[in-house]
């Protein structure tokens, strides 16, 4: 059997790797959403196909036909030299699919591109206080008056809602109809009147999350996608692209790679820690994982490319790409010793304390999106066609 992937695409590699050797030190490492060098590096990336290789041009993109080993080799590349794909995140990863699939033609011209560059941040207007894991129950409300609907109500766990420039948002249009069908999904500013943003402080330390209120929010009619009462259907597939989003393999890859090289840097008496056998063989169970996510990865792309169903690939990625990235940034705090245990300002962090900093992010991803124990509900349900779990019978109480 030869996998080898062929001259062509041997090619294309030395392409990416030319790419990189040049421009490497333009690459951003850290820096905010709006930095000028994380800015221009992803205007660079998509100019060359290395970012947004398949939308359209005319939405902003590469424009180049789907291919699912030019994509792996990219992929491969980039996280092989600890080199920024580019940028990510609720609007590029969730947002921009779900509007080439189901926005008009006036809205994806008006957003991708933008988005696409980073010059249009979204948050994403989805959990409340009473509706989390059950998120049908929302109650955040919009009533239509004249050519505005009128949103009020509160959103919760609202992720770069501080920095956003819009958000994309399901509300109550329909408040006498079922549950899943009476929900409509907005995108407005928020910088629009109303709006009150509330940071939440996290275990990490860090105000990732917030709450935002809503008093009577004017949105302009047009700003909905799909159909009145149909943005369940929306929700999903936005849904879909960010439990994807969170398990990213190649990120994962990246990761790993750079767990690899700490490893290799440790010592303890002299002796590197990648040579302790203890530690090397839970590495090694990291990285056949990694593996594993990977070929998931790119079954994934293969049915995405030929139009095929992969519904059950599409649920693990969450549950298994979350908890792989906690148990490898988990290594890296052991490998690290007692260092490994400081958080904070000190001069003794390594890497500026991100292995700690990820360390509780993904302990925290594991319940944002749909938490472990819904996700294997999901897949036991809908994927494996096991029966569901009972229900308690109200009836019972009286």
């Amino acid at each position: 059997m030869d996998l080898s992937y062929g001259a062509e695409y041997e090619s294309f590699r030395a392409q990416v790797r030319d790419f990189i050797a040049k421009h490497k030190a333009d690459a951003p490492r850290g820096g905010g959403l709006r930095d000028t060098k994380t800015l221009a590096w992803q205007r660079m990336l998509i100019e060359h196909g290395y970012a947004a290789r398949t939308i359209p041009k005319e939405y902003g993109g590469y424009g180049a036909k789907p291919d699912i080993l030019e994509a792996r080799i990219i992929a491969e590349e980039f996280a092989a030299a600890r080199v920024s794909p580019g940028l990510g995140g609720q609007g590029i990863s969730m947002l921009v699919p779900t509007l080439l699939e189901l926005g008009s033609e006036e809205q994806k011209k008006q957003f991708i591109a933008p988005t696409l560059r980073g010059e249009m941040v979204w948050c994403q207007g989805y959990s409340e206080p009473n509706a989390g894991s059950d998120l049908a129950s929302l109650r955040t409300k919009a009533v239509l008056d004249g050519d505005d609907w009128v949103v009020n109500g509160q959103k919760i766990w609202t992720s770069t809602a501080q920095y956003a420039d819009w958000i994309f948002c399901l509300v109550r249009t329909e408040p006498d109809a079922p549950k899943h069908q009476g929900i409509s999904f907005l995108l407005f500013s928020m910088k629009t009147p109303g709006i009150e943003v509330r940071p939440l402080v996290t275990m990490t330390g860090d105000a990732t999350f917030n709450e935002v209120f809503f008093t009577d929010v004017r949105v302009p009619k047009q700003q909905i996608v799909g159909k009145r009462g149909e943005g369940w259907f929306v929700a999903n597939s936005i849904l879909r692209h960010e439990r994807g989003s969170l398990g990213d393999p190649n990120a994962t890859l990246t990761r790993f790679n750079a767990l690899v090289e700490l490893m290799k840097q440790e010592t303890v008496d002299g002796r590197r820690l990648i040579d302790d056998p203890v530690l090397r063989d839970r590495l090694m169970r990291i990285q056949g994982r990694v593996m594993a996510l990977r070929a998931n990865d790119l079954r994934l792309l293969s049915a995405r490319v030929n139009n095929q169903n992969a519904l059950l690939a599409g649920m693990i990625v969450k549950l298994e790409g979350t908890e792989l990235r906690h148990d490898l940034e988990g290594l890296a705090i052991d490998v690290l010793g007692e260092i490994g245990t400081l958080y904070g300002d000190t001069p003794y962090l390594k890497e500026g304390g991100s292995w700690q900093a990820q360390y509780m992010f993904f302990l925290g991803l594991i319940i944002g999106g749909g938490t472990s124990q819904i996700q294997k509900n999901i897949i036991s349900e809908r994927g494996l066609g096991l029966p569901k779990e009972p229900k308690f019978d109200k009836r019972q109480e009286a």
